[in-house]
């Protein structure tokens, strides 16, 4: 047995090293073009018959990339390029057999839908950004600026160029002009640019590529081919200027004896946003009194843990060039490691109001529903020779709230001061690209705080320092960072600081942490150690270690979810290189992940295996098993003893069918459950998207999510009949929710987008029960239950009577919910000249606590349909001055 064992193994190895050696070398293409001469520049109309074409060869013999890689491609296509001392011109010829199956789906900027073309530029030939211009058979235009090799790829970089497509009998061409002030090069006589042409071949879901593209390989940028002839080029600095203007108006429901809440507000805001190329490679973003009004609304979320939730960014002055700053504290292959923290997320700048003013009965308050924007600055861009810049400083007004007293007096109280916020980013690249070094930092300053603000800091500082080793051909890494924080305030803040959920130092049996409540500063540090595979073979790894000190605080203007916690994390993944009879790809993945706090407690460890399928008639799918055979909490009871939690298992799954079709449907679902059935819970989320003509796509996706929780925290009190109660129910949740959305486009310039979601969430508790010994190997022995006699409900309150002796012993509200939402918005938006833009928006929201006794559908109907919703109109101009 052992020896047969022993020849698996072998086996088995054997057939990694071969797969890790199924990739040779591939040779990098080149592409010669030409200046201009007297010929003048092609007219930019789709057709490629300007004779100024003349002047160069076809760059052809493209060669598949996906599903079947390294064979010819069902359509080959051509590109040809040119340059004069303004602007790079590009002409592609897509051959097509039956032109008349070409899909010509239309969409706004930055929808990839149908056949395709993408012309992929790394000017400053660092293997690592690229400057991405698509456009599709419709003519919609798309691009993207890519960072850290293709992994990440920022659409909202909106560039202005010019591009048209046309249908013959051949197929379909598209001829582009792409301003030389658009991409970022350096000064050289004579320059080398990483180039890349793919297409998307629409009816086969095939991608086809000039420069031979490996499926094994690590990366996307440093595999581009070469594009040669370029001779005398000068930079272009961009100079931009946008201003804007914005007509508002907002009716609600208006509140009897409210002066604040008469029914309507109206105004009008300028503002001003501005882009200024200070050298070709370096530009300076400015916006004055900035408006994000055109912005999709956030989908509703409730979280029970008590941890905030994580949204992305989208307002556009922060999103754009958002790489470069950057700093995720412990992102992984593997996941399970706080994936969303980072030292900066731009969400703060701009953050609703902290504070609440102190109010008395029959008073009303006007609250600022946000902190306004005073003005902004960033300084980034990646020079020629491998420094990555970015410099931000943003200042936020103070914002007060105003009381209306009852004899109708009036007066203000600061709810967020006056707040300055920079961050200053510097990253190298070195060893021919394929390493770099770089750091971080951030400062915090708020103007002198009030009493009632006091639990703010006053400033708080971050840093860190990053780097990245990449070796043979970049298929292994070494990477990692060191993250400091130090903040610093009055006594008050430091010591709400300690007692957050993202810290606990008052936890009752963490002996190696201390509350001292007359501290006024904190300092913790983190980082982040990982080796991995990307590239070569079928085979694929990471293995690393992440850590947090307690005092660890990125939160004023970072992203942190907890600290004390030091955790390492395996994966392990396989994927096929070639399509077979069933799949066009298929990958099998295992990961691990355990966790300690620094006290030296084991809290926990998980097991994962996974699978994802995309199968020969193009549907996907895949699959999740997780095992955790052991969990403590240390944040459960909220400052109370560490909490074992039950070992548990989970699944998901998700089914997608072809995303070609015009109607497309998906499915997904994931469940977990303790093992001693102490919690469990089931999510859900179907949906269909139905394209029934290439201008209008309609789309539904309804959701259900389950959550039966024997355990679920509601309070702490300190001394109930001599000890402390660490009060917890069991919860019966139901979340029902449903995305719309409606898109339809009368030209790429011109388009209706509508999105809506009605949402419910309701809650409620039974079994009320204290935790008497937190860490006991069985539910049952770390719970006492109280009976019917022991808890009594009266005027929405429990009240509690643990001995029976007639006596209350405490009491508290009664924690059942129900929350009712609506939110929606309808967005006309026209891009009349490049750059320029109008939107007409219309949102609304509907937001209500509904009755906990009721079912979801009914409730949605009470506290939803009939209702008044708050109302906004937006009318937004804007003009692009290019200077």
């Amino acid at each position: 047995m052992k020896q047969a064992c022993l020849s698996l193994l072998c086996i088995f190895f054997i057939q990694i090293i071969q797969a890790q050696d199924s990739t040779t070398v591939v040779p990098k293409k080149k592409y010669l073009t030409q200046a201009l001469d007297k010929e003048g520049a092609p007219i930019i109309d789709g057709v490629l018959d300007d004779t100024s074409w003349n002047l160069v060869q076809w760059g052809d013999d493209f060669i598949e990339q996906r599903p079947d890689e390294n064979t010819p491609p069902s359509q080959q296509t051509a590109f040809k390029v040119l340059y004069d001392e303004k602007s790079l011109y590009i002409g592609v010829r897509c051959f097509d057999d039956e032109p008349g199956k070409i899909v010509k789906r239309l969409s706004r900027r930055d929808g990839f839908d149908g056949d395709w073309i993408g012309i992929f530029i790394d000017s400053y030939l660092d293997k690592r950004t690229s400057f991405g211009f698509i456009v599709t058979a419709a003519g919609v235009k798309g691009d993207v600026f890519g960072s850290n090799n293709g992994a990440d790829e920022d659409d909202s970089w909106n560039p202005i160029w010019y591009v048209k497509t046309h249908t013959d009998e051949e197929g379909w061409t598209a001829e582009m002009r792409i301003p030389l002030s658009q991409i970022k090069f350096g000064h050289a006589e004579d320059q080398v640019w990483g180039f890349q042409v793919m297409r998307r071949y629409f009816r086969n879901e095939e991608r086809s590529v000039w420069q031979r593209l490996p499926r094994d390989v690590a990366g996307w940028t440093s595999e581009f081919g070469e594009l040669h002839g370029l001779k005398n080029m000068e930079p272009q600095r961009q100079v931009e200027i946008q201003p804007y203007t914005v007509a508002k108006t907002e009716t609600f429901e208006a509140e009897e004896g409210n002066p604040f809440e008469d029914g309507s507000d109206s105004n009008i805001t300028v503002g001003l946003d501005a882009k200024i190329g200070v050298t070709n490679d370096l530009t300076l973003d400015l916006t004055v009194n900035p408006d994000f009004g055109q912005v999709e609304a956030d989908p509703s979320a409730i979280a029970l843990d008590g941890f905030q939730i994580f949204f992305q960014e989208r307002r556009p002055f922060f999103v754009e060039n958002k790489n470069i700053f950057d700093f995720n504290v412990s992102q992984s292959e593997a996941g399970n490691t706080f994936g969303s923290d980072n030292i900066f997320y731009s969400r703060r700048i701009g953050r609703s109001p902290q504070g609440s003013p102190d109010t008395e009965d029959g008073e009303f308050v006007d609250q600022p529903a946000n902190t306004p924007i005073i003005g902004a600055a960033k300084f980034s861009g990646k020079t020629k020779n491998g420094w990555a810049i970015g410099v931000l400083e943003s200042f936020t007004a103070q914002r007060r709230a105003t009381i209306s007293g009852v004899n109708g007096d009036r007066r203000k109280e600061m709810v967020e001061p006056m707040t300055n916020y920079f961050v200053g980013r510097l990253q190298k690249d070195f060893n021919d690209r394929n390493s770099y070094i770089g750091g971080i930092f951030t400062a915090t300053h708020r103007e002198e705080l009030p009493q009632a603000l006091d639990f703010l800091h006053r400033s708080a500082f971050t840093g860190g320092v990053d780097f990245k080793h990449q070796w043979n051909n970049r298929d292994w890494y070494l990477e990692g960072n060191i993250t400091f924080s130090h903040v610093k305030g009055g006594e008050a803040s430091i010591k709400n600081t300690q007692e957050s959920i993202t810290h606990l130092f008052h936890r009752v049996d963490a002996d190696y942490l201390e509350l001292d409540s007359t501290r006024t500063s904190l300092t913790g540090t983190g980082g982040n150690l990982q080796i991995g595979k990307l590239g070569k073979g079928n085979f694929r790894f990471e293995s690393g270690a992440t850590w947090r000190s307690p005092e660890l605080e990125l939160n004023d203007i970072g992203f942190q979810r907890q600290s004390d916690d030091i955790r390492h994390y395996t994966w392990v993944g396989y994927r096929t290189l070639k399509p077979d009879n069933t799949f066009r790809q298929l990958g099998i993945n295992y990961n691990h992940y355990t966790a300690w706090d620094y006290g030296g407690n084991h809290n926990y460890l998980q097991f994962n295996t996974n699978s994802w399928q995309n199968w020969k008639g193009n549907w996907f799918s895949n699959i999740g098993l997780n095992y955790a055979p052991l969990e403590y909490s240390n944040f459960a009871l909220r400052g109370g003893p560490r909490l074992r939690l039950s070992p548990w298992v989970s699944f998901w799954n998700n089914i997608e069918t072809d995303n070609r079709k015009k109607m497309r449907f998906f499915y997904f679902h994931n469940g977990q459950k303790a093992l001693d059935n102490s919690y469990k819970s089931y999510y859900m989320e179907g949906g269909v998207t139905y394209q029934p003509i290439n201008a209008l796509s309609v789309s539904a996706f309804p959701s259900l999510r389950i959550n039966h929780d024997k355990l679920q925290f509601i309070d702490n009190f300190d001394d109930v009949n001599g000890s402390p109660r660490y009060l917890n129910g069991e919860i019966d949740q139901r979340t029902l929710s449903m995305s719309i959305r409606l898109n339809y486009t009368i030209n790429p310039n011109l388009t209706i987008q509508y999105w809506g979601q009605p949402f419910i969430s309701r809650g409620r508790y039974t079994n009320f029960k204290h935790v008497t010994d937190a860490t006991a190997k069985r539910f049952e022995d770390r719970i006492m239950t109280y009976d019917q006699d022991q808890v009594a409900l009266m005027d929405d309150v429990y009240s509690v009577d643990e001995n029976l002796d007639g006596t209350e012993d405490f009491s508290f509200d009664n924690p059942d919910f129900s929350f009712v939402q609506f939110r929606s918005n309808l967005v006309i938006r026209w891009e009349y000249i490049p750059g320029s833009e109008l939107f007409l928006v219309w949102s609304q929201d509907v937001s209500r606590n509904g009755d906990p006794t009721n079912g979801l559908l009914p409730s949605l109907n009470d506290n939803i349909f009939g209702q008044k919703p708050q109302n906004i109109f937006l009318l937004k101009a804007t003009y692009r001055f290019v200077l």
